[in-house]
């Protein structure tokens, strides 16, 4: 029996592949992730999986190539697992997580012909205004960014393999299974618990031309992240690096609407619209930090040549309907929410 690896599977993205590998009926996963943070086995704790093991006893094992027996038949690997801080600043740190790990897991899939399907990030396009998954849009602005690009530009520049090396450049992901990403975690999280704890969501103020919360960015359900994943698993002869995101660009003002009324509807109160919430202090705006100033994406929009070229054809959820149905899951789930500042997602 083959085995799937899920690195950073109990993180937001991997736990939610793990959930809808379970819902094909595959159990036959090892996870990989580090849970000195113990919180983040409650992504897990509904799930199925054959065996667990720590990031880094994996990955001795991998460079040492010693697996247990029983993972030696190994279908593909989905790798999510990485420092997803975009504030980092420990580039060794950074560089150690995001590039050599994944040169590893590159190198243990090429001797195995296994699938390698790795998580890149949009970040790499930085402050730029074309996000074509093409090096002249790629302007990081920062060292996780760049990281990622490090590990994109490095599987360019393989010779052709015999094996799927796919990269998937996410966007702004949001989604159930979040909860323990505190300060990292998707822009509608942040705002549901800020508007559930004292009825005031709080967006940055204008930035790069942009007025107060009209920044953009492309905000993607992670169960369409999830859905592109799974379409690269059943279709191994395809590789290349891809956006993964929904082609549309939303402003932080639509996105803060969109939470408001969905806690609203729960409370079985009329929706409002963004003049209203502005005027009823529903909606306010702080100083962007300083920290993010000349480093922060203030327009984001996937091109999905690329991916509707090679036969993706699936829909995308819209912002509002997404972020419906993300905030009606945690109202059902008392204790995944938690407060915060604004923050990005991947």
């Amino acid at each position: 029996m083959t085995t799937i690896v899920v690195t950073g599977g109990a993180g937001f993205i991997g736990s939610n592949l793990v959930q809808a590998l379970n819902r094909r009926g595959l159990s036959e996963i090892l996870v990989v992730d580090d849970l000195t943070d113990g919180d983040k086995m409650r992504n897990l704790s509904d799930l199925i999986i054959s065996d667990y093991m720590d990031k880094r006893e994996f990955l001795a094992a991998v460079s040492a190539d010693r697996l247990p027996h029983s993972l030696r038949s190994v279908r593909a690997v989905l790798h999510q697992g990485a420092c997803t801080d975009t504030m980092a600043t420990d580039g060794a740190f950074v560089l150690e997580n995001n590039f050599t790990y994944s040169k590893a897991l590159y190198h243990f899939c090429a001797k195995r012909r296994a699938q390698y399907i790795y998580a890149s990030s949009a970040s790499v396009y930085g402050g730029g205004d074309e996000f074509a998954e093409a090096p002249q849009n790629e302007r990081p602005l920062n060292v996780y960014a760049w990281s990622k690009l490090l590990f994109d530009q490095f599987v360019r520049h393989r010779p052709p393999v015999e094996f799927q090396c796919v990269g998937l450049r996410y966007f702004n992901v949001y989604g159930p299974r979040e909860q323990h990403k505190g300060k990292m975690a998707s822009v509608p999280w942040h705002f549901f618990n800020q508007y559930q704890a004292d009825r005031q969501v709080r967006l940055f103020d204008g930035s790069d031309g942009y007025a107060d919360g009209a920044q953009r960015r492309d905000f993607v359900s992670v169960e369409d992240v999830v859905k592109i994943n799974l379409f690269f698993l059943d279709n191994p002869s395809l590789s290349g690096i891809y956006n993964a995101a929904t082609g549309h660009s939303h402003t932080f003002n639509e996105v803060a609407v969109a939470v408001i009324n969905a806690c609203r509807r729960q409370r079985g109160e009329t929706p409002i619209s963004y003049d209203r919430a502005v005027n009823s202090g529903e909606i306010a705006y702080i100083q962007m930090p300083e920290a993010l100033r000349g480093k922060y994406q203030s327009y984001t929009c996937a091109d999905l040549t690329r991916l509707r070229g090679i036969g993706y054809d699936g829909e995308f959820l819209d912002v509002a309907e997404g972020v419906e149905r993300y905030l009606s899951e945690l109202l059902r789930s008392p204790g995944e929410g938690g407060e915060g500042s604004e923050g990005g997602g991947r």
